[in-house]
């Protein structure tokens, strides 16, 4: 097996594991990997999550490329913070897509001494996905492993999942998004030069440049949190293509105006974290039109960061 990073696999004999994507690492995919903690060490044993990067579903390109909700790097961040002793990435490829589910789960006995497995009721593995509960539970007693089904945790939409997620993301819902996740959604990326169309209307913006593959929340303007050099700000972050001025942008662009920072961030890292929707990205009839547009947003961004509301939900 692939896997993106090397590991002393004789550290993580006796191991109870789960295996998924956990894009996002939402509320289920939390609750999951807690029980799976849990159960592994009232066993003594350690506790594993096994997960893929790319993403199979843009790996197939049975997705767009702006896709993933969180980062290899995030993902593991998340996942570690529960409680796991490992998180071990596989490279997600053609091989690995063609392995049936019996192959796959003798490679992770011999590679991990699996003693336990704890997934999901929807959970399918192996080519084509015809490792099914029923055909885990039938692996399980074949190679001497435990099979232990996770509840779901679910809403009024049902079982909460990233589907979920990217949908409330890509329709601008960010708050529905981060009630899912347990967190505001975050991009991360170096501030680069755009246009500096905003210095020029006195409004001046930082251009995000993030990893191609994460997903984008859709076009409008946003209330989020700049998260720069070890401090949080208030910003109002723009997400489209400018249209009140001639030669709109081909692709989205996100640039966030960050409140009570007057410096260059040209090559420093910036990461946002999406707070609150404040309206759609229009088109103006005039600059002066829009500066009146952008300060009042800005005027709401500080009444929602100044509230009690946001200060005891989102700190």
């Amino acid at each position: 097996m692939d896997f993106i990073a090397p590991f002393d696999a004789s550290l993580y004999k006796n191991a109870w594991l789960t295996i998924g994507s956990f894009d996002g690492v939402h509320l289920g995919h939390q609750s999951l990997i807690k029980g799976l903690v849990e159960r592994a060490h009232a066993e003594d044993a350690c506790a594993l999550v096994i997960t893929f990067w790319p993403h199979p579903a843009t790996f197939f390109k049975r997705a767009p490329l702006a896709w993933a909700l969180t980062s290899p790097e995030e993902r593991r961040e998340l996942i570690c913070a529960l409680g796991v002793e490992e998180v071990l990435t596989l490279n997600f490829s053609h091989e690995l897509a063609n392995l049936t589910a019996l192959e796959f789960m003798q490679g992770l006995k011999e590679n991990l001494g699996l003693h336990g497995l704890m997934v999901g009721p929807n959970f399918a593995l192996g080519k084509n996905r015809e490792g099914s509960i029923h055909k885990l539970t039938e692996i399980a007693a074949q190679l001497d492993f435990r099979l232990e089904i996770a509840q779901p945790i679910t809403n009024a939409e049902g079982m909460v999942s990233s589907s979920q997620v990217r949908t409330d993301l890509l329709e601008g819902r960010v708050k529905p998004a981060a009630q899912k996740l347990g967190r505001p959604y975050k991009l991360s990326g170096k501030v680069v030069h755009g246009e500096h169309r905003g210095t020029g209307l006195g409004v001046p913006t930082a251009n995000l440049d993030h990893q191609p593959e994460r997903l984008i929340p859709g076009n409008g303007v946003y209330v989020t949190r700049a998260l720069v050099n070890g401090k949080s700000y208030a910003s109002v972050t723009n997400i489209g293509v400018r249209p009140t001025f001639d030669n709109p942008l081909p692709v989205p662009r996100i640039e966030p105006h960050i409140l009570d920072l007057n410096e260059q961030l040209y090559g420093q890292d910036l990461a946002l974290e999406f707070i609150d929707y404040l309206r759609p990205e229009i088109k103006f009839e005039s600059s002066k039109e829009l500066v009146a547009q952008i300060q009042k947003d800005i005027h709401k961004t500080r009444e929602l960061f100044n509230s009690d509301t946001y200060n005891t939900t989102m700190h």
